[in-house]
């Protein structure tokens, strides 16, 4: 019996949604339990996202904070003044680039990203909590692999 090739293991014989429509559908379901999580602060998803991804590379500029967060620059810009505002993040002139400022998170943003760790992880191990620990790592790796190809 013949294996199917990686290119041809998405066909299979069973009738069903697409993988896209599947994972824009969770995407979406994930998007509004973390605007669900995040509104008592006063905040939204996308700036929970952008807050996370200063966490882990403080010091970028808007444009690498735009394609890090999944938006566009305009939106962007309106985020970083509306993070600023609250004292989350702040910037300062790049010491490469003097004409570029970089964006970094203060100590509120440090702070407001501590007090929703927890529960951010518990909604993430919600979203796999029928999946045994190995069938996670697998989508994990699947999900990252499907990035990195279309990337």
């Amino acid at each position: 019996m013949t294996r199917p090739t990686k290119s041809t293991a998405i066909q299979g014989t069973e009738a069903g949604p697409s993988l896209l429509y599947l994972l824009k559908r969770t995407e979406l379901v994930v998007r509004a339990r973390l605007e669900e999580l995040v509104k008592p602060a006063g905040i939204t998803a996308l700036q929970y996202t952008a807050l996370t991804v200063l966490e882990r590379h403080d010091g970028i500029s808007a444009a690498q904070l735009a394609r890090d967060s999944f938006v566009t620059a305009q939106s962007t810009a309106d985020m970083v003044r509306a993070l600023e505002a609250r004292d989350l993040i702040r910037r300062e002139p790049n010491p490469g680039n003097r004409r570029e400022k970089v964006i970094l998170l203060t100590a509120t943003g440090r702070r407001l990203l501590a007090d929703y760790a927890e529960p951010a992880r518990r909604l993430e191990q919600r979203m796999v909590q029928d999946l045994t620990p190995q069938e996670v790592t697998h989508f994990r790796n699947a999900l990252k692999s499907a990035h990195r190809t279309l990337s």
